[in-house]
């Protein structure tokens, strides 16, 4: 019993960093969509990787990029966050996202932890689940 007790101690002693780790990349994410629906693309941008900085170079050249590549992102109805996964040592978070028009997307988000926190790094348009090509 004393085993058993101390083996569940362990695991969930383990898999708070997991979880501590999901919430703070879900807030990201968040808060990155709570600054589309606002048009506010300065604040946008800031949870945007370096790389995806030094892509874009400007908030307003993002926002050009969010509004005709990802209108869902831009304007969502609903969103949920879905698995958490690593793949090719990378971090990646699906997301599940219904546009103002009721259509359901599935979005990948690659994170990456800097000094100063989470930043995405890449967002995919994902296959839904169930569907073949």
């Amino acid at each position: 019993m004393k085993r058993l007790i101390a083996s569940l101690l362990l695991a969930a002693c383990l898999a708070t960093p997991a979880a501590a780790q999901s919430d703070e990349i879900e807030t990201v994410i968040s808060s990155q969509i709570e600054a589309f629906l606002a048009d506010d693309f300065v604040t946008a941008f800031s949870f945007a990787s370096p790389m995806i900085r030094d892509i874009f170079r400007t908030p307003e050249n993002f926002g050009a990029m969010v509004r005709g590549g990802y209108p869902m992102v831009w304007r969502p109805a609903d969103v949920t966050f879905l698995e958490l996964h690593e793949e090719d040592g990378a971090l990646w978070q699906t997301v599940r996202i219904t546009d103002a028009q009721g259509m359901v997307h599935y979005l990948g988000y690659q994170m990456v932890e800097l000094e100063n926190g989470w930043k995405i790094n890449a967002v995919q348009v994902l296959k839904a689940p169930g569907l073949s090509a």
